[in-house]
């Protein structure tokens, strides 16, 4: 991989980090009432395979928040339950570590740009669904 590409990537994920930082920032300061957001039903398909995470917009605001806080931190906390999912996901992810390297780098980058513009996209519906809420036109 060329250097060039090598600080192209780089910004491009630090470029993805930032917005999805500024998104969730920018959710932040327009809902002054989060508990408005409570018993509100969330309209996205995900959360039906997932329902103990994300029962109502409120789960969602804060799950956004804290994944922020992880992001911007990069800690990552270790607990049993953590340590049980990683197990399952390494023996489904063995055959994919004797690929090239450069491929399984290039892999797991396109799944992070994914995830991150996902939950961009996520964090600014939620703050347009809080407008609706409140009856401020966007």
């Amino acid at each position: 991989m060329h250097a060039a590409e090598v600080r192209f990537n780089k910004n491009n994920l630090l470029l993805t980090l930032r917005r999805y930082s500024s998104a969730v920032s920018n959710m932040e300061q327009t809902i002054l009432l989060p508990s408005l957001l409570r018993d509100v039903p969330s309209d996205e398909l995900d959360c039906e395979a997932a329902e103990e995470t994300c029962r109502d917009l409120y789960s969602n605001y804060v799950m956004l928040k804290s994944i922020r806080n992880t992001v911007e931190s990069s800690l990552v906390p270790l607990d049993d339950h953590n340590t049980k999912n990683n197990a399952a996901l390494n023996k489904i992810a063995e055959p994919l570590l004797d690929t090239d390297p450069e491929a399984l780098f290039r892999f797991h980058l396109r799944g992070l740009f994914s995830v991150m513009s996902d939950l961009t996209k996520k964090t600014q519906n939620l703050t347009d669904k809080y407008m609706d809420i409140i009856g401020v036109a966007n």
